[in-house]
């Protein structure tokens, strides 16, 4: 095993195989996603679509954004 970890047992529920997550690291919510890399599993909580921390994740745009008031009548 690579760095620190934590021994658990799998068990088989039907044609699924579970596993029992230690408090101390349990995740937050009812949801997460799966993903396998290799041999390794990963497991990482799903959030909720907040748009707020979906802006904070966005890179800036490289390119100007046309002035868009520009051909606006005067008031």
């Amino acid at each position: 095993m690579v760095g620190k970890g934590k021994h658990v047992r799998l068990y088989r529920d039907g044609r699924n195989q579970t596993l029992r997550i230690p408090r101390d690291l349990e995740l937050e919510g009812n949801e997460a996603i799966l993903h396998k890399e290799g041999d390794r599993l990963i497991i990482e909580p799903k959030h909720k679509g907040h748009l707020l921390d979906l802006l904070a994740r966005l890179q800036p745009l490289k390119e100007q954004l046309p002035d868009v008031d520009a051909d606006l009548p005067a008031l």
